[in-house]
């Protein structure tokens, strides 16, 4: 019943068919109420200009539209950067330093999966992870970074900084939570200096490592169908998890036996919660070909920063 519960809102929020608007119609009333007090949020709430440039990546919309590696992308091109995030799906709370400089300070149950990505992607970034934005702002600038980026920022509206948001193509629902996908109004996109949207300012490519002729997809991340239109052949099966959900070597093992595969076949976000395990994992990496024209406004931005 979750797994079918999930599939069901999932679609209702990315593509919904026709016997999902009788439930879009139930929640619209809760859908434009939550609109209506995020809207009054981003007007009433004071931004705090922390003396340092600070650079947001985010979305609108609930789920994966490219902000990992964007904020890879980002990090990869200046020095002392550090990368704030809040650690979705981590079993630690507070402030906890994923890595400094480079260096890997804990594991990925500490990190959560995306800091860990990005920490393991940058041998220069640093990257904290944290539920107070503001208490991570401060310890980095304390640490010497000259730019701070925050990944999946455009909802901290406290917080004063350069407003990237990441727009996917294809859009089928608008509305906002429970509705649909969208944590604020559509038109709430105004607020970002720059509006990326996939397909026009930034394509993602696809790439594998040690495919296998028999191969079970396992991931968990949201909205795994999207997925589909980069599958490889030797996909024999398909396991989803929940968001950010941990796996466990064991269960792993028995469903490449009972699928008779040879690998298993995941993200590079689901890989590193699969460290040390004693199975064949054939790996998508995901990397964004972002326009000039992207990092020339965000430089412009940093260069002028007073």
């Amino acid at each position: 019943m979750k797994v079918f519960l999930r599939a069901f809102f999932e679609q209702m929020f990315f593509a919904p068919k026709w016997y999902h608007f009788p439930i879009i119609l139930l929640l619209l009333p809760f859908s434009i109420l939550y609109g209506v007090l995020m809207s009054l949020r981003r007007m009433l709430v004071t931004k705090k200009d922390f003396g340092i440039p600070i650079v947001s990546v985010g979305n609108l919309i609930v789920g994966g539209s490219g902000k990992t590696p964007f904020v890879i992308a980002l990090a990869s091109m200046f020095k002392n950067v550090t990368i704030i995030s809040r650690g979705y799906g981590r079993k630690s709370q507070g402030l906890v330093e994923v890595s400094r400089n480079g260096e890997i300070l804990v594991d990925v149950t500490q990190s959560g999966d995306e800091p860990m990505l990005m920490a393991s992607s940058l041998t220069q970034a640093s990257v904290i992870v944290s539920e107070e934005r503001h208490e991570a702002i401060v310890l980095a600038k304390k640490q010497g970074a000259k730019l701070i980026i925050l990944d999946d920022g455009f909802n901290r509206v406290e917080i004063k900084k350069f407003e990237i948001l990441l727009e996917p193509q294809n859009i089928k629902n608008y509305l906002p939570f429970p509705s649909g996908a969208f944590r604020e109004f559509y038109f709430n996109r105004k607020y970002a200096d720059i509006i990326v949207k996939e397909d026009d300012d930034f394509k993602r490519v696809v790439s594998f490592e040690d495919l296998r002729e028999r191969m079970v997809l396992v991931t968990a991340i949201s909205n795994p169908v999207r997925l589909d239109q980069y599958l490889p052949e030797g996909v024999v099966e398909k396991v989803y998890l929940d968001d950010h959900a941990y796996f466990d070597e064991q269960r792993l093992k028995t469903i490449l036996e009972e699928q008779n595969a040879s690998s298993l076949l995941c993200t590079s976000k689901d890989k590193v919660k699969m460290e040390g395990f004693k199975l064949a994992i054939s790996e998508m990496k995901l990397k964004l070909e972002i326009k000039d024209e992207v990092f020339i406004k965000i430089e412009d931005y940093i260069q002028n920063y007073k």
